[in-house]
């Protein structure tokens, strides 16, 4: 039963992180890729850096913001599924919109004209262009699911790993392990690389019904 519970709250706080960081990440990237205004490029330079950010340096931002004595501290956010998800969020946003951002640059620019051209607005035209990047827009999605999915550092740091509470599959796992629990975190393992197989079979099963 704790298992169950753990993977079920590994499960949602994924989802959750990765669907606001689809929120943030897709017209953010979208304005980075369409706009041309000045520190674009140095805006997409933090956005590349910030898909390689290490998630224990998160984990320490976000729980120093998180703390009594932080700025938002008085939320009592801490130690709660909520702040790992925010952890998580901030993890997962920088890949999509980075990758959002590629995906988009790479269409053809004179596409952006003849949409227009054609009575389209900007939001159709915006419509039309991730219609048509929508295989390489759901390589974000995977790619903004896997980096969280299995993330450990930050949601140990903000989340606490406490039993019944916050406690998800990479945390416990790591638990299992400092006790000499092989047999079990080597089971967790295995648990985990089935689950984010199977989303991922998903996904790459629409991605390539997309591509037919």
């Amino acid at each position: 039963m704790e298992i169950f519970e753990i993977t079920l709250l590994s499960l949602q706080v994924s989802a959750i992180a990765t669907l606001i960081s689809l929120l943030i990440g897709l017209p953010f990237g979208t304005w980075l890729a369409l706009g041309s205004f000045r520190g674009r490029s140095f805006i997409l330079s933090i956005v590349n850096t910030g898909m390689a950010l290490p998630p224990v340096v998160v984990g320490l931002v976000v729980a120093m913001s998180l703390w009594r004595s932080g700025p938002f501290g008085d939320f009592k956010l801490i130690y709660t599924p909520w702040a790992i998800i925010i952890a998580q969020t901030v993890i997962s946003a920088p890949v999509v919109m980075g990758l959002t951002a590629a995906a988009l640059a790479a269409l053809d620019p004179r596409l952006q004209q003849q949409l227009l051209g054609l009575g389209a607005s900007r939001l159709q035209m915006v419509w039309m262009l991730w219609r048509e990047a929508r295989l390489p827009l759901l390589a974000a999605l995977m790619a903004g699911f896997g980096s969280v999915i299995s993330e450990v550092g930050a949601s140990m740091m903000v989340g606490g790993n406490i039993k019944g509470q916050t406690r998800v599959l990479t945390t416990a796992i790591v638990l299992e392990t400092s006790k000499g629990n092989f047999d079990q975190a080597l089971a967790l393992s295995a648990l985990l690389l089935i689950i984010t197989y199977l989303i991922n079979l998903a996904l790459t099963l629409i991605q390539q019904k997309g591509k037919k």
